[in-house]
């Protein structure tokens, strides 16, 4: 029987400490907070999208990051491995657009009672409000050809009670540092680099932007369902999608802005970018020029500020008319083909000019961490360490939105706690 240490008791965490104590292992996982799942409780706005109901290359396909490091964790721990354990466990599942899971209750809180069961009936110890504050480690020399080598080995880890604990295997499940009210402080970046690991350089991702124009402010609270969205820099397009966005007093949010953000992350630094948003992806410029003459036929005596509200939401009918050019007090019949293309043209490429992304407080992800070169991608184990584990957010690892970044979670921590354990990856997940 191993002693195996879990730090972070969010999704990877519990994951983690669930796999390790799956061989009858003694587990003792240490959260700093009150409750166990605390970031897992807010995700998906409460309703927590677990993972995506797709095959593992879709999976790959989806991260940002290094996804050719998770080739092993995904096809060890997938999207379906992850349904079926829960299922299996009493949480009832549902799959929703773009194919992602959400408990059928439509509680985050669920998820999170179902991995607390887990941990209770492997009587796994779980220990709140006891903080971290390090890791220790010991040279150790084992023979090696004509002589000794020297080599790093997890001790265990020293409590900020000043209580040091033993452990055959630690493993580090801390999280980035987003959404810092739930306990996402950084503390694992610290203990990496006290073993000698290299943090890639961190940002926000899956975030919101910030906008340069003053009209944004007159849009705030105004959603975009079915929109198609660029981003470019210059001529170049950088992220494209298809979805939901909504404007805020700063800038822009929504799903399909939230994913662009982990893509431009680099480039947005730089300068400003450009987000282009078609209003009616489904409509070539020729249809909606017909769609838009068939309107103002329809209200030939009406001004064209009165005469637009079947074409754009009324929130967003002001700022459309001071685009446009032309005066809202103008009757449509009297609107010029030239004043039409225009309108046509602000239809397909509504611009809004992107200067920066929001801060961590906003951000659902990390993007960065512990640099995956660094750690063996079957086991999740430390390359500079023995016995030193990493998995979850704290890794240079993330996806775009859609239930891939807790799938990461999932995947990495039960990689992590089954290697710890001494079993196999296949094995445990109907025990």
């Amino acid at each position: 029987m191993k002693r195996i240490i879990v730090v972070g008791g969010g999704a990877a965490g519990m994951m983690a400490a669930i796999g390790a104590a799956e061989k009858k292992n003694r587990v003792i996982l240490l959260e700093k907070n009150e409750k166990l799942g605390k970031k897992l409780f807010i995700t998906g706005k409460g309703r927590c999208n677990v993972t995506n109901d797709c095959d593992v290359e879709t999976l790959l396909s989806h991260v940002v990051s290094n996804s050719k490091f998770l080739y092993s964790a995904f096809y060890g721990f997938s999207s379906q491995d992850m349904k079926h354990f829960l299922e299996t466990r009493g949480l009832r599942l549902k799959t929703e657009r773009g194919n992602r899971v959400f408990p059928s209750s439509d509680h985050s809180s669920d998820v999170i009672a179902c991995l607390e069961r887990e941990l209770k009936r492997l009587k796994a110890e779980v220990r709140l409000q006891e903080a971290v504050k390090e890791i220790v480690i010991e040279d150790t020399e084992v023979e090696a050809g004509a002589g000794n080598k020297k080599l790093k080995r997890i001790k265990g880890v020293l409590t900020e009670r000043g209580e040091f604990c033993g452990a055959d295997a630690v493993i580090l499940a801390t999280g980035g540092l987003s959404y810092a009210s739930t306990g996402s402080t950084g503390d694992g970046y610290r203990f990496a680099c006290a073993a000698g690991h290299t943090i890639t350089e961190l940002t926000p991702a899956l975030v919101p932007f910030n906008a340069g124009e003053e009209w944004v402010k007159e849009l705030q609270g105004l959603s975009l369902k079915n929109v198609s969205l660029k981003i470019s820099s210059g001529k170049k397009v950088l992220y494209e999608a298809f979805g939901e966005m909504l404007f805020t007093h700063y800038g822009v949010s929504g799903p399909a802005v939230l994913s662009g953000s982990s893509i431009v992350t680099r480039q947005i630094r730089k300068a400003p970018l450009l987000l282009s948003i078609d209003l009616k992806p489904s409509l070539s410029r020729e249809q909606l020029d017909h769609r838009i003459l068939r309107d103002f036929g329809e209200t030939k005596n009406r001004q064209f500020k009165n005469s637009l509200g079947s074409l754009y939401p009324s929130k967003l009918i002001p700022v459309i008319i001071k685009r446009s050019g032309i005066s809202g007090d103008k009757r449509v019949n009297e609107i010029s083909r030239e004043e039409r293309e225009e309108l046509v043209s602000l239809t397909k490429a509504f611009t809004v000019t992107l200067t920066g992304l929001r801060d961590y407080k906003e951000a659902i992800i990390t993007q960065g961490g512990v640099k995956v070169r660094e750690i063996d991608p079957a086991t999740m184990e430390s390359r500079l360490v023995g016995g030193l584990y990493f998995a979850g957010e704290m890794l240079d690892l993330d996806a775009v939105t859609g239930g891939y970044n807790l799938q990461i979670a999932w995947s990495t921590g039960y990689a992590a706690g089954r290697s710890a354990g001494g079993q196999g990856q296949a094995a445990g997940l109907n025990e």
